[in-house]
This record gives C-alpha cells, sequence and structure tokens, in this order.
C-alpha cells in the first residue's frame, strides 16, 4: 500500500512538472539558459520497476531550429575603406573580392571610430557608450559610458548562439578585457568565455607583435611557436588561421549537426605592420606615386567599380598634411617603403581570410554559412603620426622620433625589429574618399567601412551593392533573424538591454529596400556626429594624428552640415545654407547622447591613460612582494613608469653565479628591466627604444644568500622626469648612474611584467629571452616611495 501510494505521487508530480515546463517552453528562447526538462520517464523504487529516459543531445534540432546556418565574421584592424581592392583600394583582397560576389556588398556601413568600441557594439548589438565601451578601455573613466565593463545586461551574439546549440570559437584580438581584469585571478566576465565563447585563441590587448604575440588560449597565457604549421618563420595571423580552420574541422568531425559560429579578429592590419618579406616584395616601387596620387586612382576605381555613386566628389587633402611632391626624396623615399609594408599586409592577412574560406568550402558547409566579412573596425590609423613609427609606442607617449633613425631602419621595416606604423597622410588616402581618419567619429573617414555578406544558400543576389545605411550594433540581429531566434529579454538571470540594432536582412535580396536605420549618432573622443533621415552633422574635436589637442568648448563646437543621402562623401558642408536644420540636428545629437550614456563629453586622449582614472589591483598599496616565474600585464602590476621605488630581489646565488631576469616590464619597444649579466646587477630602461639607460654593477654580485636592489629616486613625480638609480648587494651600492628621461604614459599594449624570467621580446640585446635565473629566486618585493 506504502510503496504503490508513492509511485503514483511521483508519477503525478512529474507529469504537473511537465504540464508547467509546456506552458513556459513558448517563451523560452526568450530566457536562457532554458529551464530544465523535467523527466520524462519512470520513477519507481527500483531501477526495475522504472523507466529511463537518456538526456537528450543539446544540438540546435533539440530547440526547434531547422538547418540554421554556421556563422564566420571576419573583422579586420584599422582598415580604411579604401584600402582593399574590393572597394577600390590598391591593397589585392581576393578573398573579399570572393566574399562580395557571392552576395552583397554594403557602402553605407558604419563603425565607432575606434577599436574596443566598435568591438563590444558589434558583439553585444547596442551603442558603444551603452555598453560602457565609449573609448578603449586603457582610456577608461569612471562614468557610466565609459568604465570599459561591458554590463551582464548587454549579453553578446555569442552568448545567445550558445544557448542555442552553437560551437562558439573566437581567434585574434578581444581588447574588451578591462586593465585591472587581465591578470590570472580575474575576474574572467569580459574574457571570451564569460562573453559566450566556447574556445579563444589570440591576444587580450589593443594590439600585439606579429612575431611575438602575447598569446593567450582560453584563459592560459603562452609563448608562441618558432614557426607555423607549414614550417614557415611564425606570423600570428598565419597561426590564428591555422587553429581556426583546425578547430572547425575538428567540431565538424565530432558533432557535423552542431554548427559554429567563428569570430576571426587578426591584429592585421593594426600597428605594428609586420607581414614576411616575400609579401612585401610584391609591392617593391608601387607607392612611388605618393598619397595623393593614391586617393586619385583609388577614387577612379571606385566609380568604376560601382562602389560609389558617379556623383561622388573627392574631399581635398587637410591642411596639416603635407602634399607629397612637398617632401624631400628621403623622406618619399621611408614613406613608400611603409606603404609598401601595409599593403603587403593587408594582402597576406586577407590570404590567411582565404585559407579559412576554402577549409569550409572543403568541408562542403559554404553553401549554408554565412560571411560577414567586415573590413575595418573604424578607418585607418593617423596614430603613425606625420611622419611614421618605427615604435608605436612614441606616438602613446608623446616621444619624437628623428628620421635618420627610420631611414637607417628602412630595409629592416615590417620585420621583428620594429613596431612600425606609417604616417597619418597614408592613413588620410586609406580612407578615400572621404575626410579624417580613424578616432575621427564626426565624419565617414573615421567610422564609414567596407561589408561583404555572403550566405549562398540564403542570399539570392550576387556582387550587389547595397547603400542602406547602417552601422555595426546592426550585426547582432542579422544573425539571429537569419537564426531564427529572439534576443532574450533575460540571460543567466539577468535582464537584458534592449538591442539598440536593427537586422540588415531585408535588404539582402531587396536593393531598393527602404532603410530602416533612420538615426545614428556618433561621438569619440569629442568628435561628435549624427545622422538622422539622410542628413548628417559633425563637429571635428581635432586632427587625429597628435597624441593631445589643444583645448576646446565641447559644448560649442564648429558643426558642419551634409545631406548624405546627396553627397556620399560629406564633400559640400551646408551649414550656413541651412541652419534650422543644423540645430535641429544638434539637438537631436545631445538628446541621443543623453539616451545612449555619452555624457559627460570627454575629449581627452593620452591624458585618459593615467592609472587613476580606474579601478586597481595595487591601488592603495605601497609594497608589493611577488613569487618567482610571474606574469602580470600593466593594468595589474604597479605603475613605476616615474615614480621614486625599490626592486628587491631575494635570491640564492650557487658558487660559480647565477645570470637571469629578475624583472622584467615590456620588453624590446618600451620598458625596463633589473637582471644579472655576466654576473653583474644591471638596471635597464627603455624609453620606447628613443633613448636607452643602462646601469651596471662595477664587479660580480657575490655568492649564497644575496639581497639584491634597484633603488630608483624621481627627480619630480611627473611624467617625463629623470631620475638617480643606485644598485645595491647586500646592502652595499655596487653601481650607479642615471636615467634622463621616463615613460610618461604606458610601458606596452602586449608585454607582461615578469618575475624570474622574460617572456615576448627582452628589454635589450643583451639577452634572449626567457633568461630565466640560474640561482634560487625566493621573491621579488617592489616598494614605491
Amino acid at each position: 500500500m506504502f510503496s504503490g501510494m508513492l509511485v503514483v505521487r511521483v508519477t503525478r508530480a512529474c507529469c504537473f512538472l511537465a504540464v508547467v515546463w509546456y506552458a513556459g517552453s513558448v517563451i523560452a528562447q526568450e530566457v536562457l539558459p532554458r529551464p530544465e526538462e523535467p523527466f520524462a520517464g519512470k520513477i519507481g523504487l527500483t531501477y526495475k520497476d522504472s523507466v529511463a529516459v537518456k538526456p537528450k543531445l543539446d544540438v540546435p534540432q533539440t530547440f526547434g531550429l531547422e538547418d540554421p546556418p554556421n556563422v564566420l565574421i571576419v573583422l579586420i584592424d584599422d582598415c580604411g575603406f579604401g584600402q582593399c581592392s574590393t572597394f577600390g583600394g590598391a591593397a589585392p583582397t581576393p578573398t573579399l573580392d570572393r566574399i562580395a560576389k557571392n552576395g552583397v556588398i554594403y557602402n553605407r556601413f558604419h563603425t565607432t571610430a575606434l577599436c574596443s568600441p566598435t568591438r563590444a557594439a558589434l558583439l553585444t548589438g547596442r551603442n558603444h557608450h551603452s555598453v560602457g565601451s565609449g573609448v578603449i578601455g586603457e582610456a577608461g573613466t569612471g562614468f557610466p559610458g565609459y568604465t570599459g565593463i561591458i554590463p551582464a545586461s548587454a549579453g553578446t551574439v555569442a552568448e545567445v548562439l550558445r544557448e542555442n546549440g552553437y560551437m562558439n570559437a573566437w581567434f585574434g584580438k578581444n581588447h574588451n578585457v578591462p586593465d585591472w581584469e587581465t591578470s590570472i585571478v580575474g575576474p574572467f566576465d569580459r574574457w571570451a568565455d564569460g562573453l559566450g565563447f566556447d574556445y579563444f585563441y589570440g591576444f587580450v590587448g589593443g594590439d600585439t607583435d606579429q612575431y611575438t604575440p602575447a598569446l593567450v588560449e582560453n584563459k592560459r597565457r603562452m609563448e608562441a611557436p618558432k614557426t607555423n604549421e607549414d614550417g614557415s618563420l611564425y606570423h600570428l595571423t598565419t597561426d590564428l588561421a591555422d587553429h581556426a580552420i583546425r578547430t572547425i574541422r575538428a567540431s565538424q568531425a565530432v558533432a557535423p549537426q552542431r554548427p559554429f559560429f567563428v569570430y576571426f579578429a587578426p591584429g592585421a592590419t593594426h600597428a605594428p605592420h609586420q607581414v614576411p618579406e616575400e609579401w612585401i616584395a610584391k609591392f617593391k616601387d608601387k607607392f612611388d606615386g605618393g598619397w595623393d596620387k593614391y586617393r586619385e586612382d583609388t577614387f577612379a576605381r571606385q566609380k568604376k567599380l560601382g562602389i560609389i555613386p558617379a556623383d561622388t566628389k573627392l574631399t581635398p587633402r587637410p591642411d596639416s598634411l603635407p602634399a607629397w611632391d612637398s617632401l624631400p626624396e628621403d623622406q618619399r623615399k621611408v614613406y613608400a617603403r611603409m606603404m609598401e609594408i601595409f599593403a603587403a599586409f593587408t594582402a597576406h592577412t586577407d590570404n590567411e581570410v582565404g585559407r579559412i574560406v576554402d577549409a569550409i568550402d572543403e568541408m562542403g558547409e559554404l553553401e549554408n554559412t554565412m560571411v560577414i566579412y567586415i573590413a575595418g573596425d573604424n578607418g585607418s590609423s593617423a596614430e603613425g603620426g606625420m611622419s611614421g613609427l618605427l615604435n608605436e609606442m612614441t606616438f602613446f607617449n608623446g616621444i619624437e622620433e628623428p628620421l635618420e633613425a627610420k631611414l637607417k631602419a628602412i630595409d629592416t621595416l615590417g620585420s621583428a625589429e620594429h613596431f612600425n606604423h606609417f604616417p597619418a597622410a597614408w592613413a588620410w588616402a586609406m580612407d578615400t574618399p572621404f575626410q579624417w581618419t580613424k578616432q575621427i567619429a564626426s565624419h565617414f573617414g573615421g567610422t564609414r567601412n567596407g561589408v561583404a555578406i555572403s550566405w549562398p544558400k540564403g542570399i539570392k543576389a550576387r556582387g550587389e551593392v547595397r547603400d542602406q545605411f547602417h552601422h555595426v550594433i546592426d550585426i547582432y540581429p542579422t544573425i539571429l533573424e537569419v537564426v531564427g531566434v529572439p534576443s532574450p529579454a533575460q540571460l543567466n538571470g539577468i535582464a537584458q538591454k534592449p538591442v539598440e540594432g536593427v537586422s540588415m536582412v531585408y535588404s539582402f535580396d531587396d536593393a531598393n529596400a527602404e532603410d530602416r536605420r533612420t538615426t545614428q549618432y556618433f561621438e569619440m573622443m569629442g568628435n561628435q556626429g549624427i545622422y538622422h533621415d539622410g542628413w548628417m552633422a559633425s563637429a571635428l574635436r581635432g586632427v587625429p594624428w597628435v597624441s593631445e589637442n589643444p583645448p576646446a568648448n565641447l559644448l560649442d563646437m564648429p558643426w558642419e552640415l551634409y545631406h548624405v543621402d546627396e553627397d556620399f562623401s560629406q564633400a559640400n558642408d551646408l551649414a550656413k545654407q541651412e541652419p534650422e536644420k543644423l540645430q535641429a540636428l544638434v539637438k537631436l545629437f545631445f538628446a541621443e547622447a543623453s539616451r545612449y550614456n555619452v555624457l559627460p563629453l570627454d575629449d581627452r586622449k593620452t591624458a585618459r591613460l593615467a592609472v587613476e582614472n580606474r579601478p586597481s589591483l595595487t591601488e592603495g598599496r605601497n609594497k608589493f612582494v611577488y613569487p618567482n616565474l610571474l606574469r602580470l600585464t600593466e593594468g595589474s602590476s604597479p605603475d613605476l613608469k616615474y615614480k621614486s621605488h625599490t626592486i628587491t630581489a631575494n635570491v640564492v646565488v650557487p658558487e660559480g653565479g647565477a645570470d637571469g631576469v629578475l624583472f622584467t616590464q615590456g620588453g624590446n619597444f618600451c620598458g625596463y628591466g633589473f637582471y644579472v649579466k655576466e654576473g653583474k646587477l644591471t638596471y635597464h630602461y627603455n624609453l620606447a627604444g628613443v633613448n636607452r639607460y643602462t646601469i651596471e654593477s662595477e664587479d660580480k654580485i657575490p655568492t649564497g644568500n644575496v639581497k639584491l636592489k634597484m633603488e630608483y629616486v624621481t627627480d619630480a613625480d611627473k611624467p617625463l622626469a629623470g631620475a638617480n638609480v643606485t644598485l645595491y648587494a647586500n646592502d652595499k651600492v655596487v653601481g650607479k648612474g642615471r636615467v634622463e628621461k621616463s615613460i610618461p604614459n604606458r610601458v606596452t599594449l602586449d608585454e607582461t611584467m615578469d618575475i624570474g624570467f622574460d617572456t615576448g621580446t627582452p628589454i635589450n640585446d643583451q639577452y634572449e629571452v626567457p633568461f630565466k635565473f640560474e640561482g634560487q629566486l625566493k621573491t621579488v618585493v617592489i616598494e614605491l616611495n
């Protein structure tokens, strides 16, 4: 009697739960993760009088999706509208051509004018300020639109796809992890797995060396191999493509019924412009005509291809950029070489993307794969300054580089020896036919990027241009509409912000479809813009090729007005002819700015890099005790650049001595290191390669238990201040010297602080990495004075 009643009650309870679950299944996809399905078998007292039901595989068919497409997003870094051959540029991009010919081309697609803001907007489908990404994370502040923290209320497209059975993999650049969250202790919410990806292979910061990248696999930092899989000299873009191909093939081999979402975001074509010499050789002498001729030739090709309207005007060169013919021969020689390297970098990158597309095709999956190839997360970068750079870190620290050094290095540009970047005028040329470049959100040179989308099974059009006005936030809803799932109202227990993008699917097979995006604000570092119903109001804050602009009143900017439905390139300023229209648009800009967390406006550039603007793991601490073989990013380590401090290494030196690194931060392109070489204690300070200071002990360090110390006493606690350096062994002075100028803003964007060894690039050419300390290193103690 008892056992029978028990079985009946259990069975009835299961039936009740099944009814409840069924009633909720209608909204199950709007609340993710889905509620657990009730047990559909029978529970008895033992297995003999019970019925088991195997759990279902979590693949899309379980959730009712019918043959959902694979998705491949390709996002090229710092690529201008007029850079790739598909959009009239001189860099051959046959893979982008292929995607365009097999689908549709968007010639009025927009980004945010800067890298990590665009990436945050792409993944979340919300405006960059709405998700705390109004500027790069390294320049974040304490205002809601600028924290650098993507909120949990803005779930990513990857999270939605993963909950619908997709295998998600991300290769390349993240740059959406706040500085203080990049260490081994996390938190990892903004790392790839926290943003919805099953696998990540790439780098976390804003850029990295193509030959010695700051590699991360999932959450594990690792060193790059010496060669690619084919035995050629290692290059990051090739390595990323190798990993993407291997991951897709493995997924299809193991679970062919499971679609994939692959986000391929190489560091290219962001600085450093580094590419194998055999690719550079293909472009020898091709850019001797200079940037003015490049603009004219590209403009003509764009019209011939039908990429731009026939009545488009070519905007003039800004007065602050020199005419090519006005330059001395030596400068033209260096600058032409820099452009050869950049074109090679672009072509090489497209070639690696092509290998991925070929692999998908070989697997028979290309027919049902939507490829979204976005040629740029912003316009081309003018951060190379007026003369180009041997080392990008000089730009971020406001340090001048002499032309003589570039001439001397001309044959090795593009190699592992340099972190090079081309002159701003080449960036302007890459953005043909528009005004300005990356950073300038007010004008299309900073925000308009070419896009091609192919999906043979779902898009009938082939090689057609679409001129509907769209923005990077529109990619998220486009993917969800194609897959056939809604954006969730609740994700991981958190109510979601409304998606601010609009799907582009309506335009796939209707070239004449009416625009569904009628309003879009733009803002970046004080540059302001607003698009509405075919008109664009633009307020330029300052030129992008300087590290800081003179003060300005952000509430009283000189606004320009363009009827962009008829003026494709923003060539005809109508501000004086249409003052009422302009005034209405400016009011609309501030209404949108208030709505989307743009306020308060902030036009600071390098000044915002100061670490005190953001949370810090080191804040309020003056003493740090680190174990051997530790790696920390700059954002999670003590700020030592121009401050008085000591570094003390407690070591055991065996008989015969011990060489090796005690402490380094940064590497060959900027940083400082404390090490023992040939028995002598050494401190080296590298001011972005422009100035180097070495202090070395006169005698070899003693053996046994030894306390090795470096004391850095600044002349003034401010950027660029000099300092006196004293070296000690067991409290005895063993060396003295000077650092005449200090690093003002940033040591590195990708390398780490290393204890007991060195990773990435060495601090100088006196040793090779890892140069692990040969004795016993107990602790390294850093004290801020």
